[in-house]
């Protein structure tokens, strides 16, 4: 075990889940991190959208402090931002480039980042966009910890100059998600905010094979959906769902949905936390394809691989309930051996302990 840290968070947001996926990767992983007795400080924008929407405004597993802008960041943490081991900048932070700017300025002990969105803020950069990191920013970090594992790695060091990419997986918190034991409600279900590149997907293989299986049962949960999509009668909506509603949501469906955002398919090995949660209860998945998903949940193993509404629809009304049953086991298993917030917590401490030892520089003319 290495000796405990003292890590400030900056990232989108802990305190509310509306509307991202952030909080609920960051919770697990610092509850992991925390049961190590590492020293945890998560810091947070304060903006009204997640103001007004929180769900874990005061955590038990960690500090958790509000900024209004960079200036009160600084007056307000400065000094614990100094003397921390390690320094860790998220993605999608309000004013991402002007942050890492100003803590390169301190001349920190470490400074890291985490990047939960990769194949996004890869697409980003390459359009010229740096809406919350700026291209010449990646060098500055000790690490860059990254959403994607994969090929993923090699591009961010060879063609981003990244000193040190480093594969940081979601992950699920192992003492909130489990099979709660109720009845099935819905015959297939999905959780996730409306996004324009995952919604084609959502149509293909949730609502088609809604309409094609009317007495079948569907959920789409999340928020953000346009009023002009036309639901089935048969697609219940839910329009927002707290975390701690979410084992119950699971346990709940005989077979979830995970549906992949088109940068993270093509980039290949991005796992959403969606996609470890459901296993975590024992839900069957059902998934889109991308690179990396066999080498983490086999398909028809651990995982099953829809490409149309046929494909469903097929698994819905002909798959064995012993066979739909183990797909779920096996994927359980995989998952609480080596996707929980405590086995990620692991690898980010033991990939901290083993960055090089290197003089203190000023990071802006490094």
């Amino acid at each position: 075990m290495t000796r405990p840290l003292d890590i400030v968070f900056l990232g989108l947001s802990l305190s509310s889940s509306w509307g991202n996926g952030h909080a609920t990767t960051y919770r697990a992983l610092i509850k992991g991190l925390r049961e190590n007795a590492h020293r945890i400080l998560f810091l947070e924008r304060d903006v009204p959208w997640y103001a007004d929407h929180r769900d874990l405004a005061s955590p038990d597993f960690c500090e958790l402090g509000y900024y209004s802008d960079l200036s009160a960041l600084i007056e307000l943490y400065g000094e614990r931002l100094r003397t921390a081991d390690v320094v860790i900048a998220g993605s999608y932070v309000p004013d991402g480039v002007a942050l890492i700017d100003r803590l390169a300025a301190l001349n920190l002990k470490r400074l890291c980042f985490y990047d939960i969105d990769t194949p996004v803020t890869l697409a980003k950069l390459d359009r010229g966009d740096e809406e919350y990191l700026a291209l010449r920013q990646i060098p500055l970090f000790d690490a860059y910890f990254s959403f994607s594992g994969g090929e993923v790695l090699a591009r961010l060091e060879q063609n981003y100059r990244a000193q040190s990419a480093v594969a940081l997986y979601c992950s699920v918190d192992q003492e909130r998600y489990a099979n709660t034991g109720e009845a099935p409600a819905w015959d297939l279900g999905y959780l996730g905010t409306y996004s324009s590149d995952r919604q084609p997907t959502l149509e293909r293989l949730l609502l088609e094979p809604a309409r094609r299986l009317p007495a079948m049962r569907f959920v789409v949960a999340g928020p953000q959906y346009p009023a002009e999509i036309d639901w089935p009668a048969n697609v219940e909506r839910i329009k927002h769902l707290a975390p701690a509603d979410h084992a119950s949501f699971y346990s709940r469906q005989r077979f979830t949905l995970n549906v992949t955002r088109s940068d993270m398919i093509a980039a290949g090995w991005s796992p959403s936390v969606r996609l470890f949660e459901a296993a975590a209860c024992g839900t069957p998945i059902i998934s889109d394809f991308w690179r990396g998903l066999d080498e983490l949940l086999p398909d028809g193993e651990a995982s099953l691989i829809a490409r149309a509404p046929e494909d469903v629809v097929a698994l819905l009304t002909d798959l064995p309930d012993n066979d739909r049953l183990a797909v779920a086991a096996a994927a359980r298993k995989l998952v609480m051996s080596g996707h929980t917030g405590a086995a990620r917590a692991g690898e980010l401490a033991r990939a901290l302990s083993q960055l090089p030892a290197k003089p203190a520089l000023d990071r802006i003319s490094a």
